[in-house]
């Protein structure tokens, strides 16, 4: 008789999210924040049970809520047994510290949330030292109460004088550690210029957007290939770089990690290789999932990112995915003539969203996928006649 097998299913860990609504941001802008706030929490394997929101005029620089909130969020975490509490924005090491006495339990911010995922989704060498390194970063001036031992002093002999706190020894350590990922950057940095000066005068075209738009899949239908893609954030860290031939002129299609709201600092200091893709792409293709009901305040995002990045002007094509889910506000975009949906959009002022005509697809089930190739044929070959000009035979 076969033995019964024992299917144990790991629990997710139960959260509340926090948020403040301040000056700088309204009521409704503060909740789809914190909505995006508790799809990282589940991406990360955390499960929601309540949002919390304080309009303030700035968040508590002692405690990021009032005091009257934090005990009111004191007293559901212990009726409901949360064991966790994940904030929207960045804490410092004083409101991390005060939170946590306060509330005794884990606490953890926007910045180390969106790390951790970074670190489960990071599978080659590259990827995993970048998120490494932008963790030790956000580490170091956090490690003050962290641990209950830290302020021990070290002993024993050979060890006597002023001695070492125990801090001061992790402090060294996290340095130290941080000094050996920034030289092993830098050499992987060396590496991958090595690689990109490898690929000649071949027109460099970068998909960029914001996480979950669908560049994944968009890479895939466009070079024929399998890159991971999955409904999921940040389902793509590495950088994938693929060669795709339009009609006659070969290109070379870079898939990038996508971006997101208060994109910690050290993921971008962290991820400069990964970031050169697209200052030195000839062509953005700006990928929109038109499904989603904040498109716009996304647009806005990566623009403000890629402007950081990059401040020069290079052609973009702004693409609208996922066309087969998007369900038009009510009184919008009716038919009453027989006239097809993608031309109803192709009408729309969302197709003015770019400096050039936005173009609608859906990447997944291939709607609309001529277009784009043919529209980006026509970008690839103006580059071309700059680049080659005696080389009419290509175009």
């Amino acid at each position: 008789m076969a033995k019964a097998k024992l299917k144990i299913e790991k629990q997710n860990e139960a959260c509340i999210i926090v948020g403040v609504a301040h000056s700088n941001i309204s009521e409704e802008e503060a909740f789809e924040h914190l909505n995006e706030l508790e799809f990282l929490a589940h991406t990360a394997g955390a499960d929601t049970k309540k949002q919390v929101l304080q309009k303030l005029p700035v968040p508590n620089p002692k405690t990021y809520v009032g005091s009257g909130k934090l005990v009111e969020i004191k007293e559901y975490i212990i009726e409901n047994h949360i064991e966790l509490v994940i904030f929207d924005d960045e804490l410092s090491p004083s409101q991390l510290r005060n939170i946590e006495r306060e509330l005794c339990c884990k606490i953890l911010d926007r910045t180390i949330l969106i790390l951790d995922i970074f670190a489960s989704r990071a599978m080659t060498f590259h990827a995993k030292t970048q998120v490494e390194l932008a963790q030790l970063q956000y580490m170091l001036p956090r490690l003050t109460g962290l641990w209950t031992h830290l302020e021990r002093q070290k002993g024993g002999i050979g060890m006597r004088g002023p001695g070492e706190s125990q801090i001061e020894t992790d402090r060294r350590i996290i340095g130290q550690r941080i000094s050996l990922m920034k030289g092993r950057l830098k050499d992987i940095d060396k590496q991958m210029n090595t690689q990109r000066g490898n690929r000649g005068q071949l027109v460099r075209v970068a998909l960029v957007g914001y996480t979950n738009v669908g560049k994944s899949t968009l890479m895939n239908v466009l070079s024929k290939s399998k890159v991971f893609a999955e409904n999921k954030l940040f389902a793509t860290l590495d950088t994938t770089v693929r060669k795709v031939v339009l009609g006659n002129l070969p290109m070379l299609l870079t898939d990038t990690v996508g971006f997101i709201r208060k994109l910690p600092k050290q993921l971008m200091e962290s991820f400069k290789s990964t970031l050169d893709e697209v200052r030195e792409a000839d062509i953005l293709i700006h990928v929109l999932d038109i499904s989603h009901p904040n498109f716009e305040d996304h647009f806005r995002v990566v623009n403000e990112t890629l402007a950081e990045i990059d401040k020069s002007e290079k052609p973009t094509l702004v693409v609208f995915n996922k066309i087969d889910a998007y369900k038009p506000p009510e009184n919008e975009l009716e038919d009453p003539g027989g006239i097809s949906s993608l031309d109803l959009l192709k009408d729309s002022w969302m197709s003015k969203l770019g400096s050039k005509k936005a173009i609608f697809i859906s990447a997944q089930k291939k709607e609309n996928m001529e277009e784009l190739r043919e529209v980006l044929y026509e970008e690839v070959k103006e580059i071309f006649k700059v680049r080659y000009p005696y080389n009419n035979f290509l175009y």
